[in-house]
């Protein structure tokens, strides 16, 4: 039996700087709340930023979805990423781009790896 991967990080910001010499990350601007004057409300770009761990080695997909309706949320971002060992700690970089809320509220974000539910958060939309 093998583990379940662990979300270990998850932020939402305005820029993500890797280090070529050292590998770090340097994060900017972390945000949990956007503001809109009118609705629907488009956000030029933002960067959600991922660190799992206990990922079993191999090949593997992360789906991130966002919803007013938690039952009902839009993938937004659906890709491959590898894991060497469930050791590694490993950072994703996930940038979105002109995302549309078209109402104020509190929009459910799920993340999944391999089609099963890591975490549910949100990000709160206000006027």
């Amino acid at each position: 039996m093998h583990s379940k991967p662990q979300v270990l990080a998850w932020l939402t910001c305005d820029g993500v700087h890797l280090d070529p010499g050292s590998g770090k990350h340097t994060i900017l601007g972390i945000f949990s709340t956007i503001r809109g004057r009118q609705f629907p409300v488009v956000h030029p770009f933002m960067i959600w930023f991922l660190t799992l761990s206990d990922v079993p080695a191999g090949e593997h997909k992360i789906k991130i979805s966002l919803g007013l309706d938690a039952t009902q949320p839009q993938s937004l971002i659906e890709r491959p990423f590898e894991s060497q060992s469930p050791l590694q700690r490993i950072n994703l970089i996930n940038e979105i781009r002109n995302l549309s809320f078209p109402q104020p509220g509190d929009y459910s974000i799920i993340i999944e790896v391999d089609d099963e539910p890591l975490l549910a958060t949100s990000i709160t939309v206000t006027n």
